[in-house]
C-alpha cells in the first residue's frame, strides 16, 4: 500500500483529528513529529511549502491539512489517490 505520511505534533487538535480520521478509515500512516524549527519541520516546509500542521502526503501527493483530508475523504478523491499511488 502507498505510504501515507502525516507531519504533525502531539497536541495539535487538527493533528489529532487527522490521525483519528485516518484510523477510522483504516488507512495506515506514518507520523513525523515536527518541532519548532527542527530538521523535520524544515523537511515538512520543503515538501509542502507550509509551516502549519498537520501536513499530509499520500505517496508524493501533498493532500494538505486536516480540512483537505476531510474533504478528500468525503468524496472519491482519497480512494483515487490511494489507488493511483499504489
Amino acid at each position: 500500500m502507498t505510504e501515507v505520511v502525516l507531519y504533525g505534533t502531539l497536541l495539535c487538535p487538527y493533528c489529532i483529528g487527522a490521525r483519528a480520521l485516518l484510523r477510522q478509515l483504516n488507512i495506515p500512516y506514518r507520523s513525523v513529529w515536527v518541532g519548532w524549527g527542527g530538521q523535520r519541520a524544515r523537511e515538512m516546509l520543503e515538501r509542502s511549502g507550509r509551516t502549519s500542521v498537520p501536513q499530509i502526503f499520500i505517496g508524493k501527493h501533498h493532500v494538505g491539512g486536516f480540512d483537505e483530508l476531510e474533504s478528500a475523504a468525503s468524496g472519491p478523491l482519497l480512494k483515487r489517490l490511494l489507488d493511483k499511488a499504489c
